[in-house]
């Protein structure tokens, strides 16, 4: 019996579990892509398939699976490279299929020919081609394996058309066990290393866990708020790793956060890159004196580090779970009292400061008062997406999240745009779950089409814009190409199905975003449009010396 390579490619993802997938429609994709949805997985067609990209890779975070997206030959396959690019730094598992001119007619001059997988394979950990139609589900099955081996990332399989649509006897096609592709490699580390770690943490007095995303993506984040709530160790995350522990338990503190950082006498590094973010963890950021230890699934990044004492190349939630074995009986919460009683005095002191500066009445709005409006008004267990410049810094110093998988913003990478697709992504992945996208005016003007999409596929989504009216703060408003005015995406909204509201003062915050809350709840897409002060400047780490 004869079969397309079009067939073996839908029952390929099928195999593997795949029930959404983010596209823009274009040849030579289309059968595949009507041949997955018409064998029930679910098609979301975008705008731009920038977002396409951007929506899988949210929809991965939100599910901890891999996220799927396609596209056309030529420029719609280079289109993803943003998001793709973005998923790399971000160590996200996205799997992109993108369709290309036939081989037959390499070197000819066909339609959109260009060299695809060598535009992508700086952008993911993967690239490569399919050159026979029955090797289709064994690539397919590789492409799965290689964006959840080790450090997660994205992966590219160019499909050219002539193998698409060629046709083979189905007796000459091999299916991979896709459990393979879905059992993850988790590697212990040495027993001799753990003891080392515990032997450090029995000989500290100011220890403190900084934990990022490949703690989420190990699933270990219960195991790792175990370590810290059993033992009293304050636990502070990356951006991309929040949520790992509820910001408003005792272990989290995260106004005392810089003086932690400086002061402690231990560091254990789980599951996170020593970036910028974290000046590389070098002083004055992190104190000289520190003790430095690295979990890490990734050899490569614990070689990397700029300091430090004890690397361990392992799965983080296998070697926390050997760390909380082996400490039973051996560590005390009373080790630690007086070092949590000085950071919960730092962090006594220095709330009521912030709060009192994020209640500012002053008009025009300032995005921190935005920012503690819609951190009043979410719900606990919300999926936000924070996006843009000023307001991605501000949101990050103002609203607190309590559950893993549950925010998401630009990341190390620092892309703008993807506020609108991440949401619809994670809505995708979480219907029930109350989505709100926080935007800047210039981030969101990069996607915001795609509230049609969210309309057309009921993915109703609350966005809220801090509309301060061009690119970045200018309190003199003389960058070059800064003005962008005070656009009405809330009238662009309503012309696009949505529900919008327009909002100048700050006692009008709330009650705009309970009527959006309300248009939500009906299925409808919402955007709350709010006038803010073009002159505030979140400058990160003056903020943070300033509160914390």
């Amino acid at each position: 019996m004869l079969v397309s390579g079009n067939t073996l490619a839908v029952e390929a993802l099928r195999r593997h579990g795949v029930d959404t997938f983010f596209f823009l429609m274009g040849g030579p994709m289309l059968a595949l892509e009507k041949g997955a949805i018409d064998a029930g997985l679910r098609g979301i067609d975008v705008r731009h398939e920038q977002a396409a990209a951007m929506m899988a890779h949210a929809y991965a975070r939100v599910t901890n699976r891999v996220g799927v997206c396609m596209a056309c030959s030529g420029p719609g396959t280079i289109n993803l490279g943003t998001g793709m690019a973005n998923a790399l730094v971000d160590c996200a598992p996205v799997v992109a299929l993108g369709g290309s001119s036939p081989l037959n007619e390499a070197g000819t001059g066909a339609f959109q020919e260009f060299d695809q997988v060598a535009v992508m394979k700086p952008v993911t950990k993967w690239a490569e081609r399919v050159y026979e139609t029955r090797r289709i589900p064994e690539l397919i099955d590789q492409a799965f394996r290689q964006a959840f081996s080790g450090k997660p990332g994205p992966v590219y399989l160019d499909l050219p058309s002539d193998v698409l649509y060629g046709q083979v006897e189905e007796s000459s096609v091999t299916w991979p066990d896709p459990a393979r592709a879905a059992a993850r490699p988790r590697p212990a580390a040495d027993p001799a290393q753990v003891r080392q770690v515990v032997d450090s943490l029995e000989g500290a007095e100011r220890p403190v866990i900084l934990s990022g995303s490949g703690v989420l993506w190990s699933g270990a984040s219960d195991a790792l708020r175990e370590l810290a709530q059993r033992y009293g160790v304050p636990l502070y995350t990356t951006p991309q790793g929040r949520g790992v522990i509820a910001e408003d338990l005792p272990e989290a503190m995260p106004n005392a956060r810089s003086t932690a950082m400086g002061e402690a006498d231990l560091v254990l590094v789980v599951g996170t890159r020593l970036n910028y973010v974290f000046s590389r963890g070098l002083p004055p950021r992190i104190a000289a004196g520190a003790k430095m230890v690295r979990i890490d699934i990734d050899p490569a990044e614990v070689a990397a580090s700029p300091r430090v004492d004890l690397g361990i190349v392992g799965d983080a939630r296998t070697v926390l779970q050997q760390l909380l074995d082996a400490a039973a009986g051996r560590l005390s919460a009373e080790r630690y009292a007086a070092w949590r009683r000085r950071l919960g005095e730092v962090e006594a002191a220095r709330r009521p400061k912030q709060e009192q500066a994020i209640a500012t009445d002053q008009v025009p709005i300032h995005p921190l008062r935005l920012c503690k409006e819609v951190r009043d008004f979410i719900e606990r267990d919300a999926i936000l997406v924070v996006d843009g410049q000023e307001i991605l810094n501000y949101g990050r110093q103002t609203i607190p999240s309590y559950l893993p998988g549950r925010r998401l913003n630009s990341g190390p990478f620092g892309t703008m745009g993807v506020g609108l697709p991440f949401g619809l992504g994670a809505k995708a992945a979480r219907p029930d779950a109350q989505v709100v996208v926080l935007h800047g005016d210039g981030s969101f003007g990069m996607n915001g089409l795609e509230l049609d999409t969210a309309v057309r596929h009921r993915l109703p989504v609350l966005v809220v814009i801090s509309l301060n009216g061009g690119w970045t703060a200018d309190p003199n408003r003389d960058k070059p190409g800064r003005e962008l005015g005070y656009t009405r995406f809330d009238e662009i909204a309503r012309a696009l199905g949505c529900h919008g509201e327009f909002v100048e003062r700050p006692q009008d915050i709330r009650p705009a975003l309970e009527r959006a809350w309300e248009a939500v709840r009906a299925g409808r897409p919402a955007v709350v449009n709010v006038v803010t002060d073009f002159a505030a400047r979140a400058v990160t780490v003056k903020f943070a010396q300033a509160l914390t």
